[in-house]
């Protein structure tokens, strides 16, 4: 028997898109079943319309690295203060520009692209029904492979996974 991966998603700014995608394409090009259930934030990384951003306010954690100059410039974690990432109008445009052309340059796949190679494993892409009602969402909005299903229909799903991620 294949082994089984069961997915949620929670979250959708630019980096809390990447584990559920990765871990999914990876656990899928490993020949395993693969279900996302994407709920509240997480909903809309299944958008025709993508538009993950990150924001560098609140993850004090989070390295600003500069995707552009010499290797070392390019290498130093530039710490930015909240006083800068909560008052600068447009910040958090800059630091998302900042990410994915970091992401790029060192070879990571897009989320866009993540995602497609996803649908082309016939990763199983759920969308939260409840989730849907609350926020307002429609099916019309999401790309055309995601299933939309409630909490019972996805745990029937992870039911017997070997392996439950909540990201």
């Amino acid at each position: 028997m294949a082994n089984k991966l069961a997915l949620i998603a929670s979250k959708g700014t630019l980096d809390w898109a990447y584990p559920p995608f990765i871990l999914a394409t990876a656990a899928a090009s490993m020949g395993w079943e693969t279900g996302v259930f994407f709920t509240f934030y997480g909903l809309p990384l299944l958008k025709k319309d993508l538009k993950a951003t990150v924001s560098p306010a609140g993850n004090p954690a989070m390295p600003m690295k500069m995707p552009f100059g010499p290797e070392g410039f390019q290498n130093i974690n530039w710490p930015i203060p909240n006083l800068i990432t909560n008052n600068i109008p447009g910040f958090e445009n800059v630091a998302t520009s900042l990410m994915k052309q970091t992401f790029k340059n060192k070879g990571v796949a897009s989320i866009e692209e993540l995602r497609e190679a996803a649908v082309d494993m016939d990763v199983k892409l759920i969308a939260c029904q409840m989730t849907m009602d609350v926020f307002g969402f429609k099916k019309e909005e999401f790309i055309d492979e995601a299933n939309v299903a409630g909490a019972a229909a996805f745990l029937e799903f992870a039911s017997d996974a070997n392996v439950s991620l909540f990201v």
